[in-house]
């Protein structure tokens, strides 16, 4: 059952259009990340969607009911929204408990002290329940924001990049407890990012933004595999671009003949994005290729090669990948996606 429905959403700000026709659901229980680079506008939909915003044209549907038009707009309170920010912003003057407590309505003084126990245990923040915010790690203020935006079990919860101002190591960490939480509580969420990790590891479909509009949406490995233009392509990901021409249905590059995903017409020039992970380079003394470059980080490392024609980037297995001056022979390994010349407007996303 469809949870959220956004229909032809626009909206202009000083007569600038932020967001135009922009169509999104969201299923129950289903976590969807916006995707997009900075200035995309996943800012300006998350606030039109929790009410703060009213839109200049579309509808937001939320639980069967219209929240948002632009001749009527249902208080962020009523809409039955948790947010999680980016900053936690945690009430200072109470205890995790009573953070959490503060989001519940409607229960019994015994029933709320069993709901934040039952948050705390979600979040595994027992046995900080009665400390203050100054009292906790970035990561502890995030899990309990969660909790808060949970305690009244919300139609919607709503996380506008709460990772971004965390370390590397605790953000990978709490993305998969966050994720592992809302599925306990069978929330249905969307999450705001321009993490392209994040997204893609978080989330049950991914929608990308771009000027103001979706643009794509799909499943993480739909919208890896088969990016629907050059940008995402080379947003997401690390992807090198080679000329090439379909003859007998085949991309001709100076790479060999390659398989296209995607529908391809004999005749049309373009570029195929190759990941960096699907080159494969075997050393070979008489290769007509030479690495120019490696960056180890231990797991894996990305080389550079210079081949005949251009220089491509490719990821290797670390403790074997090819050395700096190392003849190697490139190959493209699996099938790539074509995109005819007009595709190149796309680009930057």
């Amino acid at each position: 059952m469809t949870q959220l429905q956004i229909k032809n959403l626009s909206v202009s700000f000083g007569g600038q259009e932020i967001l135009h026709d922009v169509n999104l659901s969201v299923e129950q229980k289903e976590l969807i990340a916006v995707l997009g680079a900075s200035g995309a506008g996943k800012s300006t939909l998350l606030r039109l969607i929790a009410g703060f915003e009213a839109p200049s044209a579309g509808e937001i549907w939320l639980s069967g009911q219209k929240v948002s038009s632009a001749e009527a707009l249902t208080a962020p309170e009523r809409r039955g929204i948790g947010i999680v920010p980016q900053d936690a912003a945690l009430f200072p003057h109470l205890t995790v408990s009573g953070n959490i407590e503060f989001g519940l309505r409607g229960l019994g003084k015994a029933e709320k002290q069993a709901r934040v126990l039952e948050l705390l245990k979600l979040v595994r923040m027992e046995e900080f329940a009665d400390r203050t915010p100054d009292q906790l790690s970035g990561g502890q203020a995030q899990r309990v924001a969660l909790a808060r935006a949970l305690a009244n079990k919300p139609a919607l919860v709503l996380l506008d990049e709460p990772f971004s101002a965390l370390d590397a190591e605790l953000r990978e960490v709490l993305r998969l407890e966050v994720k592992a939480a809302l599925k306990a509580e069978g929330a249905t969420a969307i999450l705001v990012t321009h993490d392209q990790e994040e997204a893609l590891s978080l989330a049950d479909r991914v929608a990308i933004m771009r000027s103001g509009t979706i643009i794509q949406v799909g499943t993480p490995t739909e919208i890896y595999n088969a990016p629907a233009d050059l940008g995402i392509a080379t947003f997401l990901g690390d992807s090198v671009l080679i000329d090439g021409e379909v003859v007998d249905g085949k991309v001709h590059t100076s790479l060999g003949k390659l398989t296209a995903l995607n529908h391809i017409e004999d005749g049309q020039k373009g570029v195929v994005a190759v990941r960096s992970e699907n080159f494969y380079l075997q050393p070979n003394p008489n290769g007509d290729s030479e690495v120019i470059g490696r960056v180890f980080f231990g797991h894996d490392a990305v080389v550079e090669v210079q081949t005949p024609s251009q220089k491509v980037r490719a990821r290797s297995n670390g403790p074997f990948a090819p050395e700096v001056g190392m003849r190697v022979t490139v190959w493209v390994r699996g099938a790539v996606n074509f995109y005819p010349n007009t595709a190149r407007k796309h680009l930057p996303l």
